[in-house]
């Protein structure tokens, strides 16, 4: 299961980038082709920020991010449906660029104040 491994290294970097500000929610895009559960993912969160004082409670909002691939032969751009097989759905030709669903991003961050009020920025505290 990396989809632990995977919160450990995104709970780091919210740790850091949160400056002992309480951690709300998270927002992370994740590509198909990335092979990640994305429930496994929310699952494990609660497990890596439970004994953590700035993440405990927070939320891991996942969005999917479909695999798009360029045909090099008839330029039409093809969606992946189920089983990632990189070939273009309109000639067929295996001869793809992938346009998207390779991403792992922490698109955005929401944090409150250290007296527990939210304002949502990531600017440091006054």
């Amino acid at each position: 299961m990396h989809e632990l491994s995977l919160c450990r290294s995104i709970a780091a970097i919210a740790e850091r980038s949160s400056a002992g500000r309480p951690v709300l929610s998270i927002q992370l895009d994740v590509g198909q082709l990335r092979q990640v559960v994305p429930e496994t993912l929310v699952y494990c969160w609660g497990i890596v920020c439970e004994n953590s004082s700035s993440l405990a409670g927070s939320r891991l909002e996942v969005t999917s991010i479909p695999a798009i691939v360029t045909c090099r032969e008839c330029t039409t751009d093809s969606t992946i449906e189920g089983v990632p097989i990189l070939v273009c759905a309109s000639c067929g030709s295996g001869s793809v660029v992938v346009r998207s669903g390779e991403e792992f991003l922490v698109r955005s961050m929401e944090v409150g104040e250290k007296e527990g009020k939210t304002d949502g920025s990531l600017s440091p505290p006054r």
